[in-house]
C-alpha cells in the first residue's frame, strides 16, 4: 500500500494545478491534479505535504488543512491512501516542476479540466467548503467503477 499526499494551494480565487505530462509511466499522465507525493519512512502526512509542495513548486506552505483521505485502487496499480490538503498561505517563488506543467486555474474552471472522475467528487465538496471526507475510489483504467463517500 502506497501512502501519499495531495495539496491544492489557493491564491486569489485560483488553485495551483499540475498537468502531469512529463513522465510516460505515470498513472496520472494527462490528468490535472494537485501537488504532492509519497510519504517517506518515518514521515507524517503533514511533513510530507510540506516537503512535496516545496520540491515540486518551490513554495513553502505556511498554513494548511487536511480535508480528507482517499483510498485509491486501480486494476494494475498498487492501492494507495492519499491524504488531501488545501493551503491558502505560502511563501517563495513558483518554479518549474519536473513532473508536469504548473498553472494557477480559476476555481470556476477546475471542473472543465481533464480530471480523474473521483477527483471531481471530492473537489466539488472542497470548492463548496464541505466537511472532512473519506472516500474510496475504484478504477479500471481511467474509468471510475465504484466509489463510497463518507463526510464528517
Amino acid at each position: 500500500m502506497i501512502v501519499s499526499t495531495l495539496c491544492y494551494i489557493e491564491d486569489n480565487g485560483k488553485y495551483l494545478m499540475l498537468l502531469r505530462n512529463k513522465k510516460q509511466k505515470d498513472v496520472n499522465i494527462g490528468k490535472w491534479i494537485g501537488v504532492g507525493g509519497r510519504v517517506e519512512p518515518g514521515e507524517s502526512p503533514e511533513e510530507c505535504v510540506c516537503r512535496e509542495v516545496l520540491e515540486e513548486t518551490g513554495l513553502t506552505i505556511t498554513a494548511y488543512k487536511m480535508r480528507g483521505i482517499l483510498t485509491f485502487s486501480s486494476v494494475g496499480w498498487e492501492d494507495e491512501y492519499i491524504f488531501v490538503f488545501t493551503s491558502d498561505a505560502y511563501s517563495g517563488e513558483l518554479k518549474e516542476c519536473d513532473e508536469g506543467e504548473l498553472r494557477w486555474i480559476d476555481k470556476a474552471e477546475i471542473m472543465s479540466l481533464n480530471l480523474w472522475e473521483g477527483d471531481r467528487l471530492f473537489l466539488k465538496d472542497i470548492l463548496d467548503g464541505g466537511t472532512f471526507f473519506s472516500m474510496r475510489l475504484s478504477y479500471k483504467g481511467d474509468r471510475l467503477i465504484d466509489h463510497v463517500e463518507y463526510y464528517y
